[in-house]
């Protein structure tokens, strides 16, 4: 059986499924470690034990927390030039799902630029103030032209 034009085909969209799960987990991580620092394996360690991590794809989350927990200086330096105002004064949600789409964006070039935005837009969307979205989505779209100008 074929996919429709347009469509993702069944194993794609698990796949990307799980990864929306991961990031889920991941921005609920960072969120924790910016209220209560600690090393990413203690993160990757509680959150692994989360009823969604089933339906998560479990290294990429491992990815996501190591790799923000890693470089947070430099995705933070980053954020202080794209941003109105500066990181450490940014709400823990909104703040977190740019670091996880900062990271995507540097080091992850298998996933595309849309991508990265729409999952942290949405995951802001869920999880942020009223609004944060907005901020998200202007930010990401910044780095984006930045960090990836080919594909825009």
């Amino acid at each position: 059986m074929k996919a429709r034009a347009g469509s993702a085909a069944p194993r794609e969209r698990e796949y990307s499924g799980a990864r929306s799960v991961a990031r889920k987990l991941a921005l609920q991580a960072l969120y924790r470690w910016q209220l209560n620092a600690g090393p990413w394996q203690d993160l990757v360690q509680e959150f692994g034990a989360s009823e969604d991590m089933p339906r998560a794809d479990a290294e990429y989350f491992r990815v996501l927390v190591e790799g923000v927990w890693h470089a947070r200086a430099e995705l933070d330096a980053r954020l202080a030039t794209l941003a109105d105002r500066e990181p450490r004064l940014l709400d823990p949600i909104e703040h977190a799902a740019l670091l996880i789409g900062l990271f995507e964006l540097s080091a992850r070039g298998d996933v595309p630029h849309r991508v990265v935005i729409s999952e942290a837009v949405s995951l802001a969307k869920r999880f942020g103030a009223t609004d944060g979205h907005k901020f998200v989505n202007a930010v990401l779209d910044r780095a984006a032209r930045e960090l990836r100008p080919g594909e825009h």
